[in-house]
């Protein structure tokens, strides 16, 4: 029998506005009787910690994987603000011109880093008016991608760690 292990959702777009709104004790019934156990959401935004043992896939990290990118954090030297330093996860490595145009719309002092499937942004003046949020966020990657700030990157991890 396969081990279960803790899983992290990180559901794309609902809640966000008007439309997509999903309740997060429908979403935590729905996936109990779709076979998880011990599943918890973090905020209503789309984020689940769950256990299960079925392999990870699309923008889904495992606790292992998880906490590598915690372990990483390429920008702690810069990124003081927890709310302001976005994790984007992506569902594969996006295509290197594609980095190098979207690292271009950056500008002072905001950073990116990429590794593997997740890309690590600091915005110290907010996200609200960055060109390179807007790329991060918007269709540009040419792969679907999630973003979380750090606070909810870290959050998760101690969420799975405690399953």
């Amino acid at each position: 029998m396969a081990r279960k292990s803790s899983l992290i959702l990180l559901l794309r777009g609902i809640n966000l506005g008007p439309h997509k709104r999903v309740p997060m004790p429908e979403l935590r019934s729905l996936l109990t009787n779709a076979g998880f156990s011990e599943v918890r959401t973090y905020v209503a935004s789309g984020n689940v910690v769950l256990s299960s043992d079925a392999k990870s896939a699309s923008i889904v990290r495992t606790g292992d994987e998880l906490a590598e990118v915690v372990a990483r954090n390429p920008l702690a030297d810069v990124a003081v603000n927890p709310k302001r330093y976005q994790v984007s996860f992506l569902e594969r490595e996006p295509d290197p011109s594609v980095l190098e145009r979207i690292a271009a719309s950056r500008a002072e002092p905001e950073r990116l880093v990429a590794i593997g499937r997740e890309l690590y942004a600091w915005h110290p003046d907010g996200i609200g008016r960055s060109k390179l949020w807007a790329k991060l966020g918007g269709n540009g990657l040419g792969v679907r991608a999630t973003a979380r700030n750090w606070t909810t990157v870290t959050t998760l991890l101690e969420m799975a760690d405690a399953s």
